[in-house]
């Protein structure tokens, strides 16, 4: 019967093609079964994000038994305040919340994202500039789409965030690398890109507190960048997602120095909501109408009950910044109780919750952040992020590790690097770090 119909359908396809010719093939029951191959992308091959391919080794090891440390992902251990879980319990009886929402949001949240400006920065912020997205993710998309053409070039700081580079390629912008090392002091130079004899960009990103490094950029800095990016033409975008998640004071936003800076920020990081998936940006008025029609293509609206939840986020700050001193002390711990030349010439992390460890201290020959970083998942069970995520030039002589977790998680991974990397040293040929 199988054959019958079979048999069937290739006599009307080929009828078919005889009144509607597509090509001189013929059709048979062989090229019915194996057809030509199919387009498939030569332009969009990305390179992975490591920190998610590490996440998923973790999940492989932990399905057969072992107890991994969690140093290779940004993800806060504690969850967000108990309103906001009661918010978006109590939003679930409501019919409309399992509705679309509008491309920018609900109007409350959006309100109170504004609110929330005035309440951290005194910055006085127009809720009708604010867009809800997705997560901070699809902010970036919207940003870059309504900002830039095909071929335009736009800065972005190394060692950085892969995604924003992945995410301009992907798209037909050209990153333009501008070192931030230890060379130049963790902060990239303005001078520098000017002075290179390339074109001035088109547009700029950078992010304070810097992801991986957790450099926080000063006000005067702050202002400075505002001010050269106005002067010459250069559109900004500030990613202030790790905002909130300092140890030095409380920076200010791009917002009080410019008019014309977009502003990326997200629930996941300071207000422990990573699996919620929301996150904020604001425009510009001249760039709304782009961004809403953009929006509205790509993903019709945010989500509505994750909303719900999330306007409740700002009414707890004491709880919110109680967790910022859990993570100093897991910062302190990792820094006082790693070897020093396994740190090496760190980052400073002033911010956000990272230590970008410099592994060229060690003395090994050809330092490889990713063999690095393998063994010591495979062998103290231990997961990190090798350095070349963020930085495909110098990044193999780098780790990233987040303190983001327990306190008690911190203390154990100390122990654990400290009794494996002596034998890592050993199996390399050199002798055990200090």
């Amino acid at each position: 019967m199988a054959s019958m119909w079979r048999s069937a359908l290739i006599f009307v396809m080929n009828t078919v093609r005889l009144l509607y010719p597509l090509s001189d093939l013929p059709l048979t029951d062989d090229s019915y079964s194996s057809p030509m191959a199919l387009k498939t992308t030569t332009t969009n091959i990305l390179p992975a994000f490591l920190a998610m391919s590490v996440m998923n080794a973790t999940k492989e090891l932990e399905a057969k038994g072992a107890d991994v440390i969690h140093l290779e992902v940004g993800q806060p251990s504690s969850p967000p305040p108990p309103a906001v879980n009661q918010a978006l319990i109590a939003a679930l009886d409501d019919v409309s919340t399992h509705g679309y929402s509008v491309a920018f949001g609900e109007w409350p949240l959006r309100q109170r994202i504004a609110g929330h400006y005035a309440d951290f920065y005194s910055a006085p912020v127009d809720p009708a500039h604010v867009v809800v997205t997705p997560g901070s993710s699809l902010g970036f998309v919207l940003a870059f789409l309504a900002a830039f053409d095909r071929g335009d070039r736009i800065a972005i700081a190394t060692p950085g965030y892969p995604a924003y580079r992945n995410l301009l390629l992907a798209l037909g912008l050209e990153p333009v690398l501008m070192p931030s090392r230890a060379t130049e002091g963790w902060v990239p130079s303005l001078e520098a890109l000017a002075a290179s004899g390339d074109p001035l960009p088109d547009g700029m990103l950078l992010a304070s507190p810097a992801n991986p490094t957790g450099v926080v950029m000063s006000d005067w800095d702050l202002l400075n960048v505002c001010g050269w990016c106005h002067r010459n033409g250069v559109r900004l975008i500030m990613d202030e997602i790790y905002h909130g998640l300092t140890f030095v004071g409380r920076p200010t936003t791009a917002l009080l120095h410019s008019d014309s800076v977009i502003v990326i920020n997200s629930f996941s990081k300071f207000f422990s909501m990573t699996g919620w998936r929301v996150g904020w940006a604001i425009f510009p008025p001249e760039m709304m109408d782009a961004v809403e029609r953009l929006a509205q293509n790509i993903y019709i609206g945010p989500p509505r009950p994750m909303q719900a939840g999330a306007i409740a986020a700002f009414d707890d700050y004491d709880m919110l910044t109680a967790e910022v001193a859990r993570y100093h002390e897991n910062r302190d711990i990792l820094v006082s109780s790693l070897p020093r030349d396994f740190l090496g010439d760190m980052a400073p992390c002033d911010g956000a919750f990272y230590i970008y460890a410099d592994i060229s201290k060690l003395g090994l020959a050809s330092p490889d952040s990713i063999d690095m970083a393998e063994a010591m998942l495979t062998e103290a069970h231990v997961a990190c992020t090798p350095g070349v995520d963020f930085d495909q030039e110098q990044g193999h002589r780098h780790l990233r590790l987040s303190f983001a977790g327990s306190t008690a998680d911190m203390k154990e991974a100390s122990r654990r690097i400290n009794d494996w990397l002596p034998s890592y040293l050993k199996q390399a040929g050199i002798a055990a770090a200090e």
